[in-house]
């Protein structure tokens, strides 16, 4: 498939088949691709929570309005951000590109003490805004890849934050779950996966200049 047949096949999954599981491959394929995504600065105050465990589902499906997806996912991936980023996480990003680009310290001081500033001024809804967005950055990238991987997957922004913060203890990791990402196979019965896609035609959307 090219990029652009893919897209057109993906669809947000309504129903996934709950007897079928993501190869380890693709599941690697996914976690790459996570760590891969762009983000500001570069910072990637992102985490990555994949859950295969029917009980946790089903704990985490009710504070998902009960929506099934999240159950009979293969897998369930959370997105989630850092809830604290301040100089000691700019100047661990710094080390680790002085250590694999071997940039000489002079080189980096300046922006790497301009980044450690401004973490440490601005108030923490302006951080916690700005890693969201990093985490909307994510989602669209996983699921591009899964399009192109043939994964079905379905993005949500459905679900309670902090109940899923409660059940999975990200307290403990410094982490807040940001948004949602049952991924899997569709079920051979979800009608939604025969839709035809509503989109804005592109003399409405794409501009010339």
């Amino acid at each position: 498939m090219d990029v652009v047949s893919s897209l057109k096949w993906r669809y947000a999954t309504k129903k996934f088949d709950e007897n079928r599981f993501l190869e380890e491959q693709k599941l690697a394929v996914l976690q790459e691709s996570f760590n891969l995504t762009a983000t500001s600065y570069g910072l990637q105050p992102l985490r990555l929570v994949v859950i295969a465990n029917k009980e946790i589902q089903a704990k985490l499906m009710k504070a998902s309005m009960n929506q099934r997806q999240v159950l009979d996912a293969s897998h369930l991936l959370i997105i989630c951000i850092e809830r604290k980023v301040k100089a000691p996480f700019v100047t661990n990003y710094f080390d680790r590109v002085q250590e694999i680009r071997e940039t000489p310290e002079t080189i980096l001081k300046p922006f790497k003490e301009m980044l450690a500033n401004k973490f440490d001024n601005q108030s923490k809804s302006e951080t916690r805004e700005w890693a969201i967005r990093q985490a909307y950055l994510a989602m669209g990238n996983l699921l591009t890849v899964c399009a192109l991987e043939k994964i079905d997957a379905c993005p949500m922004e459905g679900f309670e934050p902090e109940k899923f913060d409660e059940i999975l203890d990200l307290k403990k990791h410094n982490l807040a779950s940001a948004l949602i990402l049952p991924v899997g196979y569709r079920a051979e019965d979800d009608m939604f996966a025969d839709f035809k896609k509503v989109r804005r035609p592109q003399k409405e959307t794409i501009i010339h200049l």
